[in-house]
């Protein structure tokens, strides 16, 4: 009679990692690499690295050309503005210069007035109003026009039957201007219409008185 040992039991065979061939290691990683799905081609893997560098490359240009033209147009904005204030600069500089010859062409008004513009006198005082007609200046102010408070000074008031506004009636002294900037108005001596006078054309016709009833 056979004794069998007590506490060992036999176990079927398995078949161990060790113990597989290459054949069925290679069948193995196919199949993982079945799953895992078919690699890229290295074709495609290159166009998606240059694609993105061109539009890498795309964006750069398009901020560097926005730039640009952000800087030309404040290089435009800047040489306009120059320009203006070059214009005014000018324009202020002419203006203080003629103001200053104002009395000096005032002078020569009262004696062109009172006859005595005469030789050599005349010949510089003739050449001095047209040098100051070349820089712009321009005189103004010329009786029986209507009183305007933005280019004339009333310096003198009366009243009128003859007016039917306030009207300069006396250029006590012209006034200059230099394109559209008055830098002295006109003295004047003005006069308006007659108190409580009716208007020239308003008159009432009077009733012509019907004659003796004849009996």
């Amino acid at each position: 009679m056979t004794e069998e040992t007590p506490g060992f039991e036999e176990q079927p065979d398995v078949p161990s990692e060790a113990a597989q061939t290459p054949d069925d290691a290679a069948k193995g990683a196919a199949g993982s690499a079945d799953k895992a799905g078919p690699a890229a081609p290295a074709g495609d893997l290159e166009q998606v690295a240059i694609q993105a560098q061109l539009d890498q490359v795309r964006t750069a240009l398009g901020e560097r050309t926005a730039d640009l033209q952000r800087l030309q147009a404040e290089y435009q904005n800047y040489r306009r503005r120059v320009e203006r204030d070059r214009v005014t600069v000018k324009e202020i500089a002419v203006a203080n210069l003629l103001t200053e010859l104002l009395p000096v062409l005032d002078d020569i008004g009262r004696a062109r007035d009172h006859g005595e513009l005469v030789g050599g006198f005349k010949s510089v005082a003739e050449s001095l109003e047209t040098v100051a007609q070349k820089m712009g200046l321009q005189q103004f102010g010329t009786e029986g026009e209507p009183f305007d408070p933005l280019v004339h000074e009333a310096l003198m008031h009366s009243y009128a039957p003859d007016v039917t506004e306030t009207t300069c009636v006396q250029i006590l002294q012209p006034g200059y201007r230099i394109g559209e900037r008055t830098i002295r108005p006109a003295r004047v001596a003005v006069a308006e219409p007659q108190p409580g006078a009716q208007p020239k054309g308003d008159e009432t016709p009077d009733e012509e008185s019907g004659g003796p009833d004849e009996g």
